[in-house]
């Protein structure tokens, strides 16, 4: 019975030794892995936690904080690109209000120093001062508008839209300026009428933006075109030109707010930067989407796609 006794005392305490000498282990394991943590987040490297163990669960531990760690480095990462664009952004914004601005002051200051001017030069830059004044409005309400769908606050209800129809009109909008700059315009949309989920007024939207942009950087090419056709579950709408393009390592920034080119910043081909982001968000607003492929004077094109719906699936 005694040596039955002393066995087990024997056993258990062995056991307990054993468990003693993996705690041990285990808590030095946890002070290098510790220590190594707190190297890596001070740094604030890109590094992770390599530590060899045959802990399993240090080596899951190990493996979230690594997921963590990755988390932490593009969510700074983000940071970092987000308040860049944001000083960018607000010297853009500084520079397209003071702009007209500046102008609506020099024409003021006319009108107020001079008092008896005459009529028709009064008249004259009272056109003047009234369209700068315009112009900063309606830069003002762009600006406006992104931040509320950037926001949510938007209501844009969804239902079965025309996708031809709209085209024709948005086309058909900019024929005179079309002609002032001396474009070719190819126009392809097939005969009978193409539906789509979406909605008719952001749909507008997104065509003058785009038209507008082709206009404005892609008159150089000497031709504008609208392509409408169909897909196996969407209608695709293309709005290209011919022109200097964007290069590669511009393509994905073209959709952020009041980003231009560097040498689009002028008063000839300047615009405020948001078009193209409004209507990335609305084209996602009516459950589409919208992308740039571009060869510099080759073919510039952006690609709206929205939901396929005819008569059988409203």
């Amino acid at each position: 019975m005694n040596v039955l006794l002393l066995c087990v005392i024997v056993i258990l305490a062995s056991f307990l030794a054993a468990r003693l000498r993996s705690n041990a282990r285990r808590t030095s394991e946890l002070r290098q892995i510790r220590s190594k943590l707190g190297q890596i987040v001070e740094s604030r490297s890109g590094e992770r936690l390599l530590h060899m163990t045959r802990d399993s669960e240090l080596q899951i531990l190990m493996t979230d904080i690594n997921q963590l760690l990755d988390n932490n480095l593009k969510a700074s990462a983000e940071y970092a690109r987000t308040q860049i664009a944001s000083r960018k952004m607000l010297a853009n914004i500084s520079h397209d209000l003071r702009t007209p601005l500046t102008v609506v002051l020099g024409y003021a200051e006319t009108l107020h120093m001079r008092p008896h001017i005459e009529e028709n030069e009064r008249n004259e830059l009272l056109a003047k001062l009234f369209g700068k004044t315009t112009e900063a409005i309606q830069l003002i309400d762009t600006f406006f508008d992104l931040a509320k769908l950037e926001s949510d606050d938007v209501d844009i209800p969804l239902s079965r839209i025309n996708v031809s129809e709209s085209c024709r009109l948005s086309i058909l909008q900019f024929h005179e300026q079309i002609e002032d700059c001396g474009l070719e315009v190819s126009l392809d949309i097939p005969p009978g009428d193409r539906h789509a989920l979406g909605n008719n007024d952001a749909l507008k939207r997104v065509l003058d933006n785009l038209i507008s942009n082709a206009l404005r950087y892609g008159a150089d090419g000497g031709i504008i075109g609208l392509t409408l056709r169909d897909e196996e579950a969407f209608v695709l709408v293309e709005v290209w030109d011919r022109g200097k393009g964007i290069d590669a390592a511009h393509q994905d920034l073209v959709f952020e707010r009041l980003y231009t080119l560097d040498d689009s910043r002028n008063k000839k081909i300047q615009g405020s930067g948001l078009g193209l982001a409004i209507a990335r968000r609305l084209a996602d607003a009516m459950g589409g989407s919208i992308e740039l492929n571009s060869t510099p004077y080759v073919r510039t094109v952006f690609s709206v796609r929205l939901k396929k719906l005819n008569l059988r699936n409203s």
